[in-house]
């Protein structure tokens, strides 16, 4: 039985894919800064928090994280700790790139000077190329980030690079574009469209409120992404890997999705506010997971209209049954 070692498994990254290494027999740990106050409920709602094993780890300390290693024993470590909010990061720069970073450099230096081999996977991110125009971003594509969430991200994924090339550690960045789930939290764009699109179709008579809608993303389901991730540890050798749809739609097109999902025109109910642009703002973003399909065998299945389906219905499920 392998033992994977989960930083941050109380994210919706780290639920899912807790979830999916129990399927395939893993033994799992997983960490938060103090589990005693964490909270659990996206392990609660996946039926898997009575299986794992949560230990409380700060990835800044680097005695802590040494300290649970030594517990665990891991043979796969998967960090998707840190801040994860882009517009946050604006508001909470120092917590953003602490949490982002530092964590990944303890980490990184803990697996070199254990005392067996320990594979390593780092949640890289699209943010990390930033404004690239209309330039479908590859492995190779440089990075340009404007915001302090991607500047995090970038100076990470680049100790990762480091730390494999100069000491042989196994060590992959996965490069995920935005991939969503019920599991998100609800102040991320997403999420804050498609439940509200829904409240009001149930006669809610709120408002929604948003910045841009001009900005493209590549919008992925989460659940399928953590598979990606599973896989870069399996190979022979470490590399790093975009995981995308290689779609890309606006946010306006999402939103009028959404809206049209439930028998609504977004122009009746969508108000912009000035207030919520961003300092700066990453216009357009896709990503080409050619590397991913070719070395991986792994390719999405969900685009932007399966994730707002599949996210209403969630929800409209889940409101009928309450």
């Amino acid at each position: 039985m392998s033992t994977a070692l989960i930083c941050g498994i109380t994210g919706q990254d780290g639920a899912y894919l807790a979830k999916f290494l129990l399927e395939k027999g893993y033994k799992i740990w997983g960490t938060s800064r103090d589990v005693q106050i964490a909270n659990l409920h996206k392990l609660r709602d996946l039926k898997i928090l009575k299986i794992v094993s949560l230990v409380s780890m700060a990835p800044s300390d680097i005695r802590s994280v040494l300290g649970v290693m030594k517990h665990c024993q891991p043979d796969e470590i998967y960090y998707l700790a840190g801040q994860s909010s882009v517009g946050l990061s604006f508001e909470q720069p120092g917590e953003t790139i602490e949490s982002n970073t530092i964590g990944v450099l303890n980490i990184l230096e803990s697996v070199r000077y254990f005392e067996k081999p320990v594979k390593v996977y780092h949640a890289s991110s699209s943010e990390c190329f930033g404004d690239i125009g209309n330039t479908v971003a590859t492995e190779e594509t440089a990075f340009r980030p404007c915001s302090p969430y991607g500047i995090a991200k970038a100076a990470a994924h680049w100790l990762v690079v480091n730390y494999r090339d100069a000491y042989g550690l196994y060590a992959c960045n996965g490069i995920l574009f935005n991939h969503e789930s019920p599991l998100r939290p609800e102040r991320f764009v997403t999420r804050k469209v498609t439940n509200t699109a829904v409240h009001i179709s149930m006669g809610s008579e709120e408002r929604l409120m948003l910045g841009c809608l001009d900005i493209v993303r590549d919008w992925g389901w989460a659940p399928e992404y953590v598979e990606a991730m599973w896989r870069m540890l399996q190979q022979k050798k470490a590399g790093d890997y975009i995981v995308a749809t290689g779609e890309s739609h606006s946010l306006e097109e999402f939103v009028e999705e959404a809206f049209d999902f439930v028998g609504l025109d977004w122009k009746d109910h969508v108000d912009i506010n000035p207030e919520l642009f961003r300092p700066n703002e990453l216009k357009w973003s896709r990503g080409n997971p050619g590397k991913a399909e070719a070395v991986l065998g792994w390719k999405s299945r969900y685009q932007m209209h399966d994730v707002i389906r599949m996210l209403e219905s969630s929800l409209l499920d889940q409101l009928k049954n309450n």
